[in-house]
């Protein structure tokens, strides 16, 4: 049985355009499932409709078998098995780095406090920042913030951890030390699901790719076949649009 089914999941916005039109998909535990696409193309929002940040117009989602689509009273129960982490970092500016990984566990799931520290400092450490559990948001590179929301998230023990877009406002330089944390995640078996156009890292971490366009899923496979042949003519663009833009960069950067 998959973890999380997507069922013919459809979404509008108010006198807009439908930008999801039909998508299905399935995640088994322990897999990482990329989702690819060009900007606009319904990624995120997807994403946002899955964790009930967004409602949707047809279809379902179900955590195990459960439904957890448009549930209303009590999405903040089912938020707590599904981690996200957002591309801002979302870290409460007021509070320290502790406090703001204690906050979701200690006040939503009620758990003991000095047992959740420990957890903390445990994956703190793990990510390089356990020296700064004390320090505010304020002091911090956007790297640390980012390995900061991982490490929250993480807390919360969650059955599925949502990426999105989690390098997009990083400097290049601190895109490798987040990179890093996922691929460890990966490697020990974490059920993912993320979006991202590192297109190089989604290769190396992913079980399976999915490619989006035009609110559509027009691919679903694994990394070497999508990479190597991919099977529609709009995904073979895709990818030597990429291709295209890596050799600028490189032409820039000499």
């Amino acid at each position: 049985m998959a973890l999380l089914t997507i069922h013919n999941v459809k979404k509008a916005y108010k006198n807009e355009e439908q930008i999801l039109k039909g998508i299905s998909l399935k995640v088994y535990k322990g897999e990482v499932v990329v989702i690819l696409g060009s900007s606009g193309c319904g990624k995120s929002t997807l994403l946002r409709c899955i964790n009930g940040l967004e409602s949707i117009q047809e279809g379902e989602i179900l955590l195990h078998d459960e439904v957890i689509s448009n549930r209303k009273k009590d999405m903040h129960k089912i938020r707590q098995k599904i981690g996200m982490v957002f591309q801002n970092y979302d870290l409460f500016p007021n509070l320290t780095v502790m406090k703001n990984i204690l906050l979701g566990p200690v006040k939503a799931q009620k758990k003991d406090t000095a047992e959740v520290m420990a957890q903390a400092e445990k994956l703190l450490a793990r990510v390089g920042l356990l020296d700064k559990k004390d320090a505010y948001p304020r002091e911090l590179s956007g790297g640390q913030k980012q390995r900061v929301a991982i490490v929250r998230a993480l807390c919360m023990n969650p059955e599925i951890l949502l990426f999105d877009e989690v390098t997009a406002s990083l400097d290049p330089e601190m895109v490798r030390e987040v990179l890093d944390v996922v691929m460890d995640l990966a490697k020990e078996g974490r059920t993912m699901l993320m979006v991202t156009h590192q297109l190089e890292f989604a290769r190396a971490v992913a079980d399976r790719i999915v490619f989006i366009d035009g609110g559509v899923v027009l691919e679903d496979d694994n990394p070497e076949e999508f990479f190597t042949h991919p099977k529609t003519e709009r995904a073979k663009r895709f990818l030597e649009a990429f291709k295209f833009e890596k050799r600028i960069t490189y032409a820039e950067a000499i």
